[in-house]
């Protein structure tokens, strides 16, 4: 039995201000979700679910994805239409010799442009990566738990893609930031065949921890690095 990965909800001021630069951007739709905003994946692209919480701020935030660009022209035309949309330029320490362009979306939350020709990222579709701070060990914790393969395990770095491609799911290794209050941004899984108790006691097997039942029935676990992440209860698959 493997659990399903829904989305990374992420916690924003105004979630439905985030989600609609997200949907613009990625061009996706919008649904209502459990008192959530979903913007859903498919078979290749992850989701993304906003919630009413915290705002993100710079040094806060252990998740950020990256954006694909087929040539230099298609990399300019996100950027601008991102700063259209209400993103901003962000500095994090980046040289100007990198391709790449950092931004951060309107809830505050830093993603980045990739300039094209990445080997790396070629066929992961515009949605490439979602990176994390994170040890090797939850690297493989998560590869178990998706039944999603190693894709890159070099030098503590790992990363994992589900079998039917599309966009990777990325752990730098370390050192990893002390983690000092619950996280912003978080899986949510969907368990499979609606079996939610046998999917929590897989996970379980595999080294999470339960920490809680959200209101909703969803119970909240955490990874081997402390990551908080969601369970959901049957009848509760999607939007």
């Amino acid at each position: 039995m493997r659990s399903h990965l829904l989305a990374v909800t992420v916690e924003s001021a105004d979630p439905v201000a985030a989600a609609r630069f997200w949907a613009a951007l990625l061009n996706r739709d919008v649904v209502d979700d459990a008192g959530a905003v979903f913007l859903p994946g498919d078979d290749a692209q992850l989701g993304l679910r906003f919630v009413a919480g915290r705002a993100g701020r710079l040094g806060a935030n252990r998740m950020h994805l990256h954006l694909t660009s087929a040539d230099p022209d298609e990399q300019q035309h996100t950027i601008a239409t991102a700063l259209k949309l209400g993103g901003d330029h962000l500095d994090v320490g980046q040289r100007p010799e990198e391709g790449h362009t950092v931004l951060a979306d309107p809830a505050g939350y830093a993603f980045c442009v990739i300039e094209p020709g990445n080997a790396y990222l070629a066929g992961t579709g515009f949605l490439g990566e979602l990176t994390c701070e994170g040890t090797r060990e939850v690297g493989l914790f998560w590869s178990r738990a998706l039944g999603w393969p190693l894709v890159w395990d070099q030098n503590e770095e790992t990363a994992i893609q589900s079998p039917r491609g599309g966009t990777k799911v990325a752990w730098g290794g370390p050192p990893v930031a002390p983690k000092e209050e619950p996280n912003r941004q978080r899986f949510e899984l969907v368990p499979a065949a609606d079996d939610q108790q046998a999917a929590v006691d897989e996970l379980a097997s595999l080294g999470a921890v339960r920490l809680d039942v959200d209101e909703d029935g969803a119970v909240v676990l955490a990874d081997p690095d402390g990551n908080e992440f969601r369970v959901r209860g049957a009848g509760h698959r999607s939007a």
